[in-house]
């Protein structure tokens, strides 16, 4: 069967092209038809060429690494079968909590390795896991980078999320509405902060107990810190980075930890002063690169259907308009993920 992917031809520059025909698969293999394909920031910086981004990648490279779809056909010791749900396993990280197996090179929509911006993927088995049945494809679609991240910054992240727990949160962009919707659902109090108290309203939605406009409370560490009468936040899923992370620190808790998931600071690289509050207040600043692995998209799959968790999707965009959807994730101007319906 032929098949269409968007290929990168430029720098920023996405071109929709009919490609070679799907390969049969191979006996521990399957060929999945797409159905839908969530975005990330990362996706943004492979297509730009962005230099923040560590891996070159190869000339005509389809991108993006998240993806969700149903089985067409499999190989004959394939431990799934036409018609199955399934959600793609994007990087080499399948068991186990410390990521020695994460190789960021051979990720999927990155270096040599096509990702998932068309309409058929023939995978190995160990690349795919289960869709919950109780969501969407365009929902299922976002488990794996935004859900998996969020949900090994709270389960692997050393803090044991448990009621009692304050667990502070930044912004409404997939990564920060898992942790509040997954963290509350656990039974921690979320402290969100954001912009705009229309997206603060989401957050309560979600499952948040503070919310914290940091655009009209500048000081926001200051009132996260009243809000939890004095001890701050024991777990912190911080998507910014530098510009944030010295209030960061201050509103953390006495040994308390801070997940740094994202960069999304306007300049990455601005020095910050940070050795006071980790030495004095005992804190950890613990960085993580990639989701997580396999294991525990699947724990994270079994945990959003048991408690009927939606993950909020803020436009979905037909495939067609992929330089559209990238556009809007530019822009996070509204709540949850970009996805586009193939």
């Amino acid at each position: 069967m032929s098949n269409q992917a968007w290929q990168i031809t430029a720098p920023g520059t996405l071109t929709l092209n009919n490609i070679d025909t799907v390969p049969d698969p191979g006996a521990k293999e399957v060929v999945v038809r797409i159905h839908a394909v969530a975005l990330n920031y990362r996706d943004k910086l492979v297509i730009d060429h962005n230099p923040a981004y560590p891996v070159k990648h190869k000339a005509n490279l389809v991108p993006t690494c998240d993806g969700a779809g149903i089985v067409e056909d499999s190989g004959q010791s394939s431990r799934w079968k036409k018609g199955d749900r399934v959600v793609v396993n994007p990087n080499t990280w399948i068991h186990g909590a410390d990521g020695r197996d994460f190789e960021l090179d051979k990720a999927l929509g990155g270096g040599e390795n096509d990702g998932t911006l068309r309409k058929w993927m023939t995978v190995s088995d160990e690349s795919l896991l289960r869709a919950p049945e109780n969501l969407s494809m365009e929902e299922a679609s976002t488990i794996f980078t935004a859900g998996v991240t969020a949900y090994r910054s709270l389960f692997y992240g050393g803090v044991k999320l448990q009621p009692g727990v304050t667990v502070l949160t930044q912004g409404t962009g997939g990564v920060s509405c898992y942790a509040i919707m997954v963290a509350a659902a656990a039974g921690a109090t979320v402290v969100a902060t954001s912009s705009s108290d229309e997206k603060l309203q989401v957050a309560r939605k979600l499952g948040a107990t503070h919310l914290v406009n940091y655009r009209t409370t500048t000081d926001w560490a200051a009132k996260v810190l009243e809000v939890t009468g004095g001890h701050g936040a024991d777990l912190v899923v911080d998507v910014v980075g530098a510009q944030s992370i010295e209030q960061t620190l201050k509103c953390t808790a006495f040994a308390g930890v801070v997940c740094v998931v994202g960069m999304l600071s306007e300049d990455p690289a601005m020095p910050v002063n940070v050795m006071a509050e980790l030495l004095f207040g005992g804190k950890t600043l613990r960085g993580q690169l990639g989701a997580g692995s396999r294991q525990m998209a699947e724990e994270l799959s079994a945990f959003m259907a048991r408690h009927d968790l939606h993950p909020p999707v803020a436009e979905v965009f037909d495939f067609e308009k992929a330089p559209e959807a990238l556009e809007a994730l530019t822009k996070l101007s509204a709540p949850g993920k970009i996805v586009l319906r193939c």
